[in-house]
């Protein structure tokens, strides 16, 4: 079995831009769990289902109960500018990027996250491992 492209580590480091914070042109969905939830509620002073009612929506047709976040104005109700407004709350879809499943394979890469985020090749050396750790948490 081949080796994925990333068996050394990466280095990223984010660079606070916002830009993956955005949805490049399509309507971005970040998930959130309820760990996610109970997370952002605290950092705003407020009640999980308080949280969940203002900010969040039930995916439709999703017998999981998979909420995400809605944003009726622009890319993400968090973001102020190119800053995080909850960024140590920040989701788990949030936290993991550039490492999702769908960014880990070369052609992905290097066509789309390389370009697009800046951070990569900057920062500390993640290594394969975290890197796979960070994988699977991600959706």
């Amino acid at each position: 079995m081949s080796k994925p492209f990333w068996h050394e580590g990466i280095r990223f480091e984010c660079q606070g831009t916002g830009r993956c914070c955005t949805a490049r042109g399509q309507y971005g969905y970040v998930y959130v769990t309820l760990e996610d939830r109970r997370h952002l509620a605290a950092a705003l002073h407020m009640r999980t289902s308080d949280f969940t009612r203002k900010y969040c929506r039930l995916e439709i047709g999703d017998e999981d109960g998979d909420y995400f976040l809605r944003y009726p104005d622009r890319d993400c109700e968090f973001l102020d500018g190119a800053c995080c407004s909850v960024y140590v709350a920040r989701p788990t879809q949030c936290r993991t990027w550039p490492f999702w499943p769908e960014n880990m394979n070369l052609r992905v890469w290097r066509q789309e996250v390389l370009p697009f985020c800046e951070g990569v090749g900057k920062g500390r050396l993640y290594s394969a491992e975290e890197i796979a750790a960070l994988v699977a948490k991600s959706r």
